[in-house]
């Protein structure tokens, strides 16, 4: 969903969360997450990791963008587009090598 329109009191399903739309919930399930709480406490980098390993694919770095805003939002952040995430996350990975 566009994160201007999300409202956290009627987060309910996946797709209601910010920048999830139909292709990112099924991603979100395809790693055992089913509903938007389970994103409490997760890691965006091991969410990235675990996807990969599933899929045997290498996803584009945005989805960790993506696993960012959501995992934020869920721990009480406002909700922000993915793309915001995108310096942090070229930060922290570019430090972890």
């Amino acid at each position: 969903m566009n994160p201007a329109k999300v409202i956290r009191s009627r987060v309910k399903d996946l797709t209601d969360l910010p920048n999830i739309g139909k292709a990112g919930a099924a991603d979100l399930q395809l790693i055992g997450i089913g509903n938007p709480r389970q994103l409490i406490g997760q890691s965006p980098f091991d969410m990235y990791r675990k996807l990969c390993d599933i899929t045997g694919t290498r996803h584009d770095p945005c989805v960790i963008d993506v696993f960012m805003s959501v995992t934020r939002f869920m721990a009480g952040e406002e909700p922000r587009v993915w793309w915001a995430f995108t310096d942090e996350r070229k930060r922290l990975t570019t430090k972890a090598q």
